[in-house]
């Protein structure tokens, strides 16, 4: 099993989209037995809070199903725990080495790394209003990480 954690500041936006775009490409390719997905926070400020009204109806909108989200904070156990923890933009990575005490085993990626933008950060729909743009990054993020988990299968 592959367990692969979304990162971002609040965690009611980016990594929320991340996290429940990437359970429904899973979900649709019948691999749900073959992937544990969750996300989280670097930040404090929204613990407990759900998705982000405005993410919420983005997802919704596309089809992307999303349930009882609450978000909550990084820890350090979340580094022995999964097997990959993506970030959406520097700010992230930079708090994900400060939470886990650094990257020994080169866990941490952005999530555009793995599309035809790699070091590209996902900008933050809660300062730029822009949830469709988001949503984009996101899906090109997420389409190049399933298609590069399935190359490693083969």
């Amino acid at each position: 099993m592959i367990k692969i954690l979304f990162v971002c500041h609040g965690n009611i936006c980016r990594s929320t989209c991340a996290h429940y775009v990437f359970q429904n490409m899973v979900d649709k390719a019948g691999l749900n037995k073959e992937f544990y997905i969750d996300s989280a926070a670097t930040s404090r400020e929204e613990l407990g809070n759900p998705a982000y009204p405005p993410m919420r109806r983005t997802l919704e909108s596309h089809g992307v199903p999303i349930l009882d989200h609450r978000a909550r904070q990084l820890t350090r156990q979340d580094y022995d725990k999964y097997d990959m923890l993506i970030g959406t933009d520097n700010e992230n990575l930079y708090y994900m080495n400060r939470i886990c005490g650094g990257d020994p085993e080169g866990k941490f990626s952005l999530l555009m790394d793995y599309s035809d933008r790699p070091g590209t950060e996902i900008s933050d729909p809660w300062y730029t209003r822009d949830f469709e743009r988001t949503y984009r990054d996101v899906i090109r993020g997420c389409e190049g990480l399933f298609s590069r988990l399935e190359e490693q299968k083969k």
